[in-house]
């Protein structure tokens, strides 16, 4: 497995948008410190499709072919 392979699966990166886009509008209104900046990783990860920990892991949520 390829340690950048599309290894994300719909419903997971549909999570990983959702979630990275609201810690980070939370993080820009100042009602979370600046730790929530921390949602970029989800949201990029969602974007690209790709975990690094998954492929780490030998994980995916990807549909079996």
């Amino acid at each position: 497995m390829s340690f950048l392979s599309n290894n994300v699966g719909t419903l997971d990166r549909a999570l990983r948008i959702g979630g990275g886009v609201l810690l980070i509008g939370l993080a820009a209104m100042e009602i979370v410190g600046p730790w929530g900046y921390i949602g970029v990783v989800p949201l990029l990860t969602g974007v690209l499709g790709s975990c690094p920990a998954y492929s780490l892991l030998g994980f995916s949520t990807c549909a079996r072919r």
